[in-house]
Parts: structure tokens; C-alpha cells; sequence
């Protein structure tokens, strides 16, 4: 579960960080995708992931390798870190700088021991999916988080053709993690019906199952495949406010970051069970 998307989640007196750890584990929740908690925060967390038997893997954004080297020493010394989810904060270098620079992302993470993937994000070194494509073709050690929520708004793919899905599935093979949206060609989340469907879920549960069986198909023994479900608060939830506070979601966030788990569930039973077959 993204503990950015428990932002705002709780009640007053239920919203403190126990009381998210608490929910989270009993909802059967694996883990937590957050960031490196501040120092003086760094006991407690630990306590709490402990006494909760919970995952952990963090949030970086890194614009240097120097920015990336100084994140995974961060990591390293909180000591819990699974893996590092990172967006690449230079969305206007292209070519060989940024082909230099996530080449030094990737040595940087083997050199520190913690898997760091480059999520599939707007406004980051991967927002483009063409040249996205590029990267992975030429950085065979280029893994990734997959959120094609953000090309599909981006791309404006009200459907998905024949071209976007080809496109969208050469980068599958690279899949390492998923963090977990629906979006359509106008929003980059929406909101799931009571009955946890939507016109747009089919696309996103292929891409997902298919992420799933690459990674099954090269995993080692005792690795993990982290799916997030990742529904962000308002501004990325859609509100009712016209203007100003925009508070007031029309949807229930946390019933549907658990519709978001149970289908994962679904897709990984069905991605190893074609991996078998």
C-alpha cells in the first residue's frame, strides 16, 4: 500500500502513522511503499514494521547520480529498504545524458545492494514512452516500475490501438514493479465502480498480468513482485469542489485500493498459472 495514498484517509485521532500501519496490515496488505522516514522518526518506523510484519521500499527524486548515490546511502542506513522506486526529475535531458544517467543509476543501485527501478512516470527522464522504449533497448540493466497511467493521459488514449499496445508492450519484459491506477485519456485517476470495474480496467489489467508473467518468467528464488496500490488525494483524486480546497472525492479511495489488491491477486494467480502452462 503507497502511504502517500493513505493521505487524508483516516479520521481525526485515526490518521496518525499507527494507525495507518494498523489499517494497512489488517486490510492484508503486504507492505508499504513511502520514503526514508527522518531520522528522529527512524526507531519508530522500524518498531512499527516490525510489530506489523510489513514490507518497505521507498520513494526517491533524484535529478544527479550524486542525488541518486546520496538517496540509496540514506536507504542503507535506515536498513529496511526492499527496493528504491525512482523518479528521474530531468524530463528535458534526452539522448546520451540521459541514457549516461540512468546507466549510473543502475551502477550506483548494484553497487549499493538495493534494487532501484525508474517508475514509467510525467515529468521525468521516462515521460515520453518512445523514448522510454529507446532506453530499454539500449540499457539491458534498465529495470522498471510500470504505471501506464500516465502515458495513457499523457497520450491522450481514449482506446488503445493496435500501435499504443505494441508500443506499450515492448516495455513489459523490464517489468520489476507495479504501482497500481486507472486512468482514461483526460484524467490520471479515476475512480473504479462499486463493483470495482471500468471501461478503461481491461487495458490495465492485461498490461499488469503481462508484467506479471515477464517477471515470473526470470524471477530467482525468494524475490518479490511488488504491486502498490497507489490511488493518490486530491489533486489526483477527482473532487466535487469547483474551486479552491477541493477536498470532497467523489470516490471511496480506500475501498478501491482494495478492489485494486484482490484483482492483483486474481492476475498474478493467472500470469503464473500461464507461466506453468
Amino acid at each position: 500500500m503507497s502511504w502517500w495514498g493513505m493521505s487524508g484517509l483516516g479520521t481525526e485521532g485515526e490518521d496518525s502513522a499507527e494507525a495507518r500501519f494498523r489499517r494497512i496490515a489488517e486490510a492484508g496488505f503486504d507492505g508499504i511503499n513511502g520514503f526514508v522516514p527522518a531520522p528522529e522518526e527512524a526507531g519508530r518506523w522500524r518498531r512499527l514494521l516490525d510489530e506489523y510484519s510489513l514490507t518497505f521500499s521507498v520513494n526517491a527524486y533524484p535529478r544527479t547520480a550524486a542525488d541518486m548515490a546520496e538517496f540509496l546511502r540514506a536507504a542503507k542506513e535506515f536498513g529496511r529498504v526492499e527496493y528504491v522506486n525512482a523518479q528521474v526529475m530531468t524530463p528535458f535531458v534526452t539522448g546520451a545524458a540521459a541514457e549516461r544517467l540512468l546507466r549510473d543509476i543502475a551502477e550506483l543501485s548494484r553497487e549499493a545492494g538495493i534494487p532501484v527501478y525508474v517508475e514509467t512516470h510525467r515529468g521525468t527522464i521516462t515521460q515520453d514512452l518512445l523514448r522510454t522504449i529507446d532506453y530499454a533497448e539500449r540499457i539491458e540493466e534498465l529495470r522498471l516500475t510500470i504505471d501506464y497511467s500516465h502515458y495513457v493521459v499523457a497520450g491522450e488514449l481514449h482506446t488503445i490501438g493496435d500501435e499504443a499496445e505494441a508500443l506499450l508492450q515492448r516495455l513489459l519484459p523490464r517489468t520489476s514493479s507495479i504501482h497500481a491506477r486507472v486512468s482514461n485519456g483526460e484524467q490520471v485517476q479515476v475512480n473504479l465502480s462499486d463493483d470495482g470495474e471500468h471501461p478503461m480496467l481491461p487495458h490495465f489489467k492485461r498490461w499488469w498480468r503481462d508484467g506479471m508473467r515477464h517477471w515470473l518468467g526470470s524471477a530467482r528464488s525468494g524475490e518479490r513482485f511488488p504491486f502498490v496500490c497507489e490511488l493518490g488525494p486530491p489533486s489526483y483524486a477527482i473532487t466535487a469542489d469547483e474551486q479552491g480546497a477541493r477536498t470532497k472525492e467523489l470516490g471511496d479511495r480506500w475501498k478501491q485500493s482494495l478492489q485494486l489488491a484482490n484483482i492483483a491477486r486474481g492476475l498474478w494467480s493467472e500470469a503464473a498459472a500461464a507461466g506453468r502452462g
